[in-house]
């Protein structure tokens, strides 16, 4: 098998280069492909950049981006595989599928699905092949960017761990599409070795999980004592996310995906 040229090797990079033998990471800062079939996982974390340098996103998202598709001198023969997010969806109809239209929200959110649209628009133009897979909320327990800004769910779970105080928005009364890093590096390998060049895949379970069953769930489980108190949303968090998100994976299982680790699974691990 051709060796896989990876972009990009935090906490969903990391588990991919580990998974793949093959595996030739670029160094940061270096733009330039060392094969023709790249796997790009750069990307920024949460929409809270704003706050602190609102040029992050741009830059890392985009500009990055640009950089090492202008560097790709086999046009012809390279295929780009670019790991984009749920987020890009915004406000759509649920499930959502890979042709739903999509209302991103938030700088991180937006510069994801302008990064799709660029990356189309460079890969028609030249002739490059590519393909674009949304991931769902991934989970694992090597997540070091865990917070309450970024993958919530593992944060939450450290705090019952640790008998803290837990903040649940909206009384957990909303629904996210979960799915955990082993399955995730596994739907990962099946549309990079066998899905269409030229399309776009949703990488989950297609299964909403309501927010306040993992958490409770998680609570019983540890005989946790934290104080688990439901509190509306901060103004931002509207702003920027949407309340429920899950999506429709019918193209990933008729690649042969298939889910191996339940919800219930999922929270054992992480606890």
């Amino acid at each position: 098998m051709e060796p896989v040229n990876v972009f990009g090797a935090g906490f969903i990079g990391g588990h991919y280069v580990r998974h793949t033998p093959n595996a030739i990471v670029n160094q940061r800062d270096d733009y330039v492909p060392k094969t023709n079939n790249i796997v790009y996982f750069i990307s920024t974390v949460d929409n809270y950049n704003v706050f602190t340098n609102p040029q992050l996103d741009i830059q890392t998202n985009l500009t990055v981006l640009v950089n090492v598709l202008s560097n790709i001198v086999d046009k012809e023969n390279t295929i780009f595989n670019f790991i984009s997010s749920w987020f890009v969806y915004g406000d759509t109809d649920l499930p959502a599928r890979e042709d739903s239209y999509c209302n991103p929200k938030g700088f991180y959110s937006i510069t994801k699905r302008a990064a799709e649209q660029l990356l189309i628009s460079y890969c028609q133009t030249f002739g490059i092949k590519y393909r674009i897979l949304r991931l769902a909320n991934v989970v694992g327990t090597s997540d070091t960017k865990v917070s309450s800004k970024k993958n919530a769910i593992v944060h939450m779970i450290n705090q019952l761990k640790n008998n803290e105080q837990v903040k649940l928005y909206d009384n957990g009364d909303l629904y996210r599409d979960v799915i955990y890093i082993d399955d995730c590096i596994n739907a990962i390998d099946l549309v990079i070795t066998k899905g269409e060049i030229n399309s776009i895949y949703n990488i989950g379970n297609g299964v909403p999980v309501k927010l306040s069953d993992i958490v409770f769930d998680a609570q019983k489980l540890t005989n946790s004592t934290s104080e688990i108190i439901p509190v509306e949303a901060p103004e931002f968090h509207k702003i920027v996310q949407v309340k429920s998100m899950y999506m429709d994976t019918t193209k990933l299982k008729s690649l042969g995906y298939v889910q191996q680790y339940s919800i219930t699974d999922i929270i054992n691990k992480l606890l």
